[in-house]
């Protein structure tokens, strides 16, 4: 086969068209891979509308990607065909910049994020460099693994590297694409888990998911339901809503941590009152480097921790990427090639 279909759109804000295109070949350092399956992230709605700087049109969104690798460049070295890889926000990284010096590879000046720096997943291949490549453990397939590259591993690594310790009293602001598997790794990491989410009809998800308490935040005041609870060490905001995140931080506990992954463009409704009398911290928490991506896949694979998703073809892409906007995926929506 001399030829693959993508998804692309060829103006900002444009619908995705299907389009053939010359099956490209992998140059030095880098591999192509048959996509298996690609999550469909909100922040792809950034790409399709130029809201980031030095976007190409026509563009191929997808940065959560998971397939088998078919065709290796000059020079790969440990990889090879067929092996089952993920590609997620992390997309490789320059390796000369201060922060790549320093190791802080996701931090990278120069960062490659699929869809931004090369074509992304949505399609039946596509190129990335060795330095992307997470390995697929076998308990997962590729439709579990694919959100794993930035919805997972962006809430994984943020309760990791939080100050949280099984026992601590934590919390989920939302319970969406990143919010559902939040809920889960918080419980599986042996936290004493909050979710809070708006409407008592979530209260039964929360639960599945492994919430041991759930707060309604249209019946009552988060902050001070956590409060009653002890203070929260660490509170994750998932939401894309700055109000509904900042009303996070009066629910901490001293030295607590208000972490943020979720975007918005609004100002956050915090004062420094609020930070300063009880030492709090508010951070804003990245994703996670192709490592970190095999870390949240591997503990993911073991501890029974899967997103729901909702799949459909490549060709369906339109009305796929219209259902997460409006909200009504529960809750990540893949495309299978």
């Amino acid at each position: 086969m001399n030829s693959m279909r993508v998804a692309q759109v060829s103006e900002p804000g444009r619908p995705f068209e299907i389009v053939e295109r010359e099956l490209p070949e992998p140059g030095p350092g880098h591999v192509r891979i048959a996509v298996e399956a690609s999550g469909i992230c909100h922040t792809d709605a950034g790409f399709v509308h130029n809201a980031f700087p030095n976007i190409s049109f026509p563009l191929v969104a997808g940065h959560e990607v998971a397939g088998r690798i078919d065709a290796l460049g000059e020079g790969v070295q440990h990889w090879a065909v067929g092996d089952r890889v993920e590609v997620g926000w992390f997309g490789g990284h320059c390796g000369h910049c201060v922060p790549c010096r320093e190791g802080d590879f996701i931090n990278c000046q120069n960062l490659q994020v699929p869809s931004w720096a090369y074509d992304g997943g949505y399609a039946t291949h596509m190129v990335a460099p060795v330095s992307a490549l997470a390995r697929i453990p076998d308990g997962l397939t590729a439709v579990d693994a694919a959100p794993l590259g930035c919805a997972g591993v962006t809430t994984y690594n943020a309760f990791k590297k939080s100050n949280a310790r099984p026992g601590d009293l934590v919390a989920v602001i939302g319970i969406g694409g990143l919010g559902h598997l939040a809920v889960q790794y918080a419980a599986k990491f042996g936290f004493e888990t909050v979710a809070i989410a708006r409407g008592e009809d979530k209260r039964a998800l929360a639960t599945q998911l492994g919430a041991h308490h759930y707060i309604d935040s249209s019946a009552s005041d988060p902050a001070k339901e956590l409060q009653a609870l002890g203070g929260a060490t660490a509170v994750l905001a998932t939401a894309s809503n700055s109000q509904a995140m900042a009303a996070g931080v009066d629910g901490l506990q001293s030295r607590g941590e208000l972490i943020l992954v979720g975007l918005d463009d609004g100002p956050l409704p915090i004062t420094p009152a609020q930070l300063i009398l009880s030492a709090r911290t508010v951070i804003g928490h990245p994703s996670g480097t192709s490592r970190d991506v095999e870390h949240t896949m591997n503990f993911s694979a073991l501890a029974g921790i899967r997103p729901m998703t909702e799949t459909v073809p490549l060709e369906e892409v339109n009305e796929a990427f219209a259902r997460m906007m409006s909200g009504a995926a529960r809750f990540r929506m893949v495309i299978v090639p």
